[in-house]
């Protein structure tokens, strides 16, 4: 059994904290140097944010002009719109209005039909009553 642990190395307490030093330098400068590339890549990823700005801005005026000349086409067909609305509606209340005195007419002369046929029926029930009346 000796012969197995004689094998391996034995570490003195200075040797331990010697191989924990350079364990945590190693790890350090592994992530001070991922840090400095992925500081790099942001700042890069920034100078093009800035440049898509500048391209935004660009748009703005852009879609201004766009809209002044979509407003003058609204503001154009509004008027348009409203001035035949105006003139259907003219049509429309003097065809209506000419429609409501043939009506009335046609229903005056009904009515004036219908007075005198009720009137005959009623002076033919008065005379067959007074006939049975007797």
């Amino acid at each position: 059994m000796t012969g197995f642990l004689s094998r391996f190395r034995r570490y003195t307490q200075p040797g331990m904290t010697a191989i924990a030093w350079s364990a945590l330098g190693l790890l350090a400068a592994t992530l001070f140097g991922a840090l400095y590339y992925l500081g790099g890549r942001i700042d890069g990823l920034g100078g093009r944010i800035d440049g898509l700005g500048g391209r935004i801005d660009g748009l703005g005026g852009r879609i201004d002009g766009l809209d002044a000349k979509l407003s003058s086409r609204i503001d154009g067909m509004n008027s348009s719109l409203s001035s035949r609305i105006d003139g259907l509606d003219s049509s429309l209340s003097a065809r209506i209005d000419a429609l409501n005195s043939s009506l009335s007419g046609r229903m005056d002369s009904l009515e004036s039909r219908l007075d005198s046929r009720l009137d005959a029926i009623t002076s033919r029930l008065d005379a067959h009553l007074q006939r049975h009346a007797r």
